[in-house]
């Protein structure tokens, strides 16, 4: 029987009756896995890209799942051909920092943890023993991509860090299919499933996880509660709010913040560590987006400045010291590559920059320097504005030749469709009507702006001249703009290292103005608008 599996580039012939999980592993493939293999951790999934109807028949473990998924240690080869899968741990996502301007930043140092030869302290009070310096961990755990940073409480030194895919994506590519799947499934799966893969990140940083006592979690509201286990579906209906916010407006807790210690989480790290997931600012501008407004300064400033992490919820800040507005964009995941055909997350392999000829052929830069698998978003960015600037698109995102698609890559298949431009589209469309909208009700519009922050993975890399021509953001002077990378992660490192910024970060969230995007009457004028792909003037905007 001729079985073949072909994963992370890798391709061998396979057994008949084999699982998924053994064909893998005999590929020195590791797949992530707490149980064993028995089916019960829910830990070892992969993802079907071809094949799927030459596996076994679902097995009673895998009931949770749909679409393309499957438990890699219940499926086995049952026919010939060629399976074509991937785990959730594609290979390693580019590790995104914050940049040169936060990093001048001095570092904090009056971490909540500290030690008195061997006895471990906190806020002063020794509370167990420790062998080495207290370390700490500061995540950004998003829709998509999770990074994971290992931090010296003592020295402030930043000795690894470590990104995976959110293992979560067999429940929906965005916060409200999540919302809606762990409703509809018992056993915190999501939750489950993440700690599994959590723990693995963990394993792989260097250093003992004895010594780690404090974990600062950034994300945003869904996320953040799912980790936590708290039940979510409060946020996927109106008026969108964490169970801790309620209980914040109830007047049953003095905040948004969790702490939990990390036995609670299942997570083995000192015995006295605590999981912190920092506050949130209100409804789905989360606790990533508190975390970002800390560490881009824009709450310390006088000029008024903007805020933007695009990502599949988009925030936005508008604001300087004295006042600071926020809304929350349901971009979706399109420029993450979720919903785009040949989209991809920042992988080996993903096409990150691109330029056309004016015949059309594309010049190709690949992270990696490997083999196309797909186009990632700054990929995507450049595409549309090339396709624009060549022609070859109009500005209602429609092929100007009358064709359904333009191949990037025809050896690769890698092509992008009218259906992926609508797509992309409806992203944009949210995130520049949200940014108009804050601006327009802070007062003075974007053309006051002094500082446009584009915060987050995809924002450090894109092109600005590229994201400009689309739309995507405001066509504000290049020198305003100022590409921060992982900003959300940088918050969350800065709360690790020091109690001042914690508390002032508490304070921060209480008087931020949250703007509701789906009450606003102008919000649908300013989407269609944000649909088309050309510029917007900041003139526009006021």
């Amino acid at each position: 029987m001729d079985c073949r599996l072909r994963i992370h580039d890798l391709e061998s012939g396979i057994a008949a009756g084999t699982t998924l999980f053994d064909a893998a592993e005999a590929l020195g493939i590791r797949v992530p896995t707490s149980c064993q293999k028995q089916g019960k951790c829910r830990e070892c999934l992969m993802e079907i890209e071809q094949g799927a109807e030459l596996l076994s028949p679902r097995e009673p473990e895998e009931r949770h799942l749909g679409g393309a998924f499957r438990l890699s240690c219940r499926a086995r080869f049952a026919a010939p051909g060629t399976v074509a899968a991937h785990t959730m741990r594609r290979g390693a996502l580019r590790i995104e920092e914050s940049a040169a301007e936060l990093e001048r930043e001095p570092r904090p140092g009056d971490p909540r943890f500290t030690r008195d030869g061997d006895r471990l302290l906190m806020a002063g009070a020794a509370i167990g023993t420790i062998g080495s310096a207290p370390l700490g961990l500061a995540i950004d755990l998003g829709t998509t991509t999770v990074v994971v940073r290992l931090e010296d409480l003592e020295s402030g030194r930043r000795l690894a860090t470590h990104s995976f895919e959110n293992p979560q994506r067999f429940g929906g590519s965005d916060v409200m299919a999540r919302i809606r799947y762990d409703g509809d499934h018992g056993g915190r799966l999501l939750q489950r499933v993440l700690l599994g893969y959590l723990s693995r990140a963990i394993d792989e940083l260097p250093g003992e996880r004895s010594a780690i006592v404090e974990v600062v979690v950034a994300a945003n509201t869904t996320m953040r509660d799912l980790l936590f286990g708290l039940d979510v579906s409060s946020i996927g209906q109106l008026p969108y709010r964490s169970l801790t916010e309620h209980e914040l407006l109830g007047g049953t807790r003095s905040t948004t913040s969790l702490d939990l210690p990390a036995r609670r989480l299942r997570l083995d790290l000192h015995p006295q560590a605590l999981v912190y997931g920092l506050p949130l600012v209100s409804s789905h501008v989360g606790a990533d987006a508190a975390a970002c407004l800390l560490a881009s300064g824009l709450a310390r400033r006088e000029r008024v400045s903007a805020c933007m992490d695009i990502g599949t919820n988009t925030e936005v800040f508008v604001g300087n010291r004295d006042r600071i507005l926020a809304a929350s964009c349901p971009a979706g995941p399109a420029f993450e590559g979720g919903g785009v055909a040949c989209g991809v997350p920042g992988l080996d392999g993903a096409i990150e920059h691109l330029t056309l000829a004016d015949d059309g052929a594309p010049a190709l830069q690949v992270i990696g320097d490997q083999r196309p698998i797909g186009i990632c978003g700054s990929g995507l960015v450049d595409l549309l504005a090339e396709l624009l600037r060549t022609g070859r698109m109009n500005g209602q995102g429609r092929y100007t030749s009358g064709d359904s698609s333009f191949v990037v890559d025809p050896e690769c298949d890698i092509r992008l469709t009218e259906s992926d431009i609508n797509e992309l589209a409806q992203a944009k469309g949210a995130n520049a009507a949200g940014i108009r909208i804050v601006a327009h009700r802070f007062g003075p519009g974007l053309a006051a702006v002094d500082r446009f922050y584009l915060a987050g993975g995809f924002g450090r890399h894109i092109d600005i001249a590229a994201a400009r021509c689309i739309g995507l953001i405001p066509d504000l002077p290049a020198e305003r703009i100022v590409q921060v990378g992982n900003a959300s992660l940088e918050g969350a490192s800065r709360v690790l290292h020091s109690i001042a910024e914690r508390e002032f970060l508490e304070r921060l969230v209480r008087r931020v103005e949250h703007v509701a995007l789906e009450t606003q009457p102008d919000f649908f004028d300013y989407f269609v608008d944000g649909c088309q792909f050309e510029p917007f003037g900041v003139e526009e905007a006021v």
